[in-house]
């Protein structure tokens, strides 16, 4: 074999390489970024009466209506966390959420994962703005045990997971882009998390 040749077989098998390992980078999966520090409150901010702290590694929301949002603004997303909930406690966690601009105090524009053991749309129900949308298969958790939470949404996809299994889809297109928040909802009631991260899907499709 010539020389030449030799050498435009090695720059092909080269530049075959390289489009190889931009594809795999291209569609690896994003990387999860921690989203509470359990520390302090850190990139996030209040809204409501509810009062937040951290203890022990746990973010705790107590005291009435209220919404902790994350800073991050994100459109196609993953996020997944423990939360633990007490007797009577009504909460959820939301994302693609905003502040409604006529009242910064009231119930988030977004989607809610709901967490509420005793509400027939119970933990894992995808709920908008006063009304549940879409129908967790089974309630999966119990008062004042812990338990892994995890939403995907992609477009107009949504998906919801509860200790590991999957309990709700559902597609809606009605909140493109926004935070994820925590809610308080009820005076008495305590609802903690830890061990919250996210990551975002931007353009991709899976």
């Amino acid at each position: 074999m010539k020389k030449g040749t030799l050498v435009l077989l090695g720059g092909l098998l080269f530049s075959a390489a390289g489009c190889q390992k931009s594809d795999v980078k291209k569609n690896a999966e994003p990387e999860w970024i921690s989203l509470f520090n359990g520390k302090n409150l850190d990139g996030w901010f209040s809204r409501g009466k509810a009062t937040w702290e951290v203890r022990d590694g746990v973010l705790i929301g107590r005291d009435g209506m209220g919404h902790l949002y994350a800073e991050p603004v994100l459109s196609d997303l993953e996020v997944k966390g423990m939360f633990r909930i007490s007797e009577k406690g009504n909460s959820g966690f939301y994302f693609r959420a905003n502040p409604p601009e006529s009242n910064p105090d009231g119930f988030p524009r977004g989607y809610e994962a709901q967490i509420d053991n005793h509400s027939t749309a119970h933990t894992g129900w995808l709920w908008k703005p006063g009304k549940p949308t879409g129908q967790a298969k089974a309630l999966l958790t119990k008062d004042n045990e812990w338990f892994s939470l995890r939403v995907k949404a992609i477009g107009e996809n949504i998906q919801i997971w509860v200790n590991e299994q999957l309990v709700t889809e559902f597609a809606d297109s009605e909140y493109s882009q926004g935070h994820f928040a925590i809610q308080g909802h009820n005076p008495g009631m305590t609802i903690e998390a830890k061990e919250l991260y996210y990551r975002s899907w931007g353009d991709r499709t899976r």
